[in-house]
């Protein structure tokens, strides 16, 4: 039978675990399949419809899936979109036919398919940063400038971390 782990070893396992999972749950990025499924950059699809069902946070993915004999993908500037024109592309997304795209930045961003751009297949994205929760009111009722939303499973890891870190034998 294998002898468990003890001592400083297991509490830097646990630990560096536990730091981990808060990180996961501070920085929530999501992935969003243009057009709404894994191959649905294509000419059928109706992307101004779609975006308007999405939120697009900085940090999140974008996930083109296409047939890539049949189409690309290249950001362009907002002038480029409206006129179709791929010749002066910011960059060129296009590398298997199942590529990814962060945001990176709060901006608009624009992707066109130089083949089938006239026939709608363009998508317009408006990136915003991540909403910060309204800051909680202090004992005067008037907001705190320096407040956190500490969720339920962050005050349960930072309960444990504390206790492993801290505990004195």
């Amino acid at each position: 039978m294998v002898a468990m782990m003890e001592g400083p070893s297991l509490k830097k396992i646990i630990v560096s675990m536990l730091i981990v999972m808060m990180m996961v749950e501070l920085t929530k990025a999501k992935l969003h399949y243009v057009g709404g499924g894994k191959n649905r950059w294509a000419t059928n699809v109706n992307f101004s419809e779609w975006t308007s069902h999405e939120q697009f946070n900085v940090g999140d993915w974008l996930y083109f899936g296409f047939d890539k004999l049949r189409y690309n993908v290249f950001e362009v500037n907002e002038t480029s979109y409206e006129k179709c024109i791929a010749t002066d592309f910011i960059k060129n997304i296009t590398k298997g036919g199942r590529d990814v795209f962060q945001l990176t930045e709060a901006k608009p961003y624009y992707f066109i398919c130089s083949y089938y751009c006239f026939q709608g297949m363009k998508v317009a994205i408006n990136v915003q940063d991540i909403p910060t929760p309204a800051p909680a009111p202090n004992k005067n009722g008037s907001p705190s400038n320096h407040s956190i939303q500490v969720t339920p499973f962050m005050e349960l890891a930072i309960a444990m971390v504390w206790t492993f870190l801290f505990k004195l034998y």
